[in-house]
């Protein structure tokens, strides 16, 4: 079995598209539907169940011959202010799946971003000396690269983070304002046939 977290949003229903693609149907998506939208990304796929995101972390022994993990689950909402939230969703969930994952020998691939990064003033280079996040989701992903970078030496099994730059694509309608860049610049050409970058004045 593999499992997907965040299965049902846009990267992570991408991913299970993917494995349906290339076969594979005993997928586990885990998720949050409180935004029952998101439902959608899910009707033309493939799989084998679905869990909430918090009844799975409470159920994690119960699954048997899991190979893999693409934990895709988080708030990526970069201008959200509650830290507590942020860091027990996106750091301490993270946490648990990895040591789950060390402790089994499981592949683990997680979203990190380049959020951690800040604004790139010092490059782009995976190095301590390029990260500064500006915000409390830049630093969720942050920390945990860090305990990553402390553990890693001692994994058996595969771990891999992708930071993600500027992604877009099919099935981010559920994301609203978050969204890409290139999603709302194609609605807007759709409704008003321009696209706007800036609003302004004009002088």
């Amino acid at each position: 079995m593999i499992v997907v977290t965040g299965g049902a949003g846009f990267i992570g229903s991408n991913i299970v598209k993917g494995l349906n693609d290339a076969g594979e149907e005993d997928i586990l998506v885990v998720d949050n539907l409180s935004n029952a939208e998101k439902h959608l990304n899910l009707n033309s796929l493939s799989i084998a169940d679905y869990l909430d995101k918090d009844d799975y972390l409470n159920s994690l022994n119960k699954f048997q011959n899991v190979s893999a993990i693409f934990h895709q689950g988080a708030c990526s909402s970069t201008t959200e202010q509650d830290g507590k939230y942020m860091m027990s969703n996106n750091y301490e969930y993270s946490k648990t799946l990895l040591n789950h994952c060390l402790k089994n020998k499981i592949d683990f691939l997680y979203a990190s971003s380049a959020a951690v990064y800040g604004n790139g003033e010092k490059g782009f280079v995976e190095e301590r000396e390029s990260e500064y996040p500006l915000n409390v989701y830049g630093f969720s992903k942050f920390a945990f690269d860090n305990y990553v970078r402390l553990i890693l030496p001692k994994a058996e099994s595969q771990v891999m983070g992708l930071r993600y730059f500027n992604v877009y694509g099919p099935q981010e309608n559920h994301k609203g304002r978050m969204a890409s860049v290139a999603f709302h610049l194609f609605h807007q050409l759709q409704e008003t046939g321009k696209m706007k970058l800036f609003e302004g004045s004009g002088n």
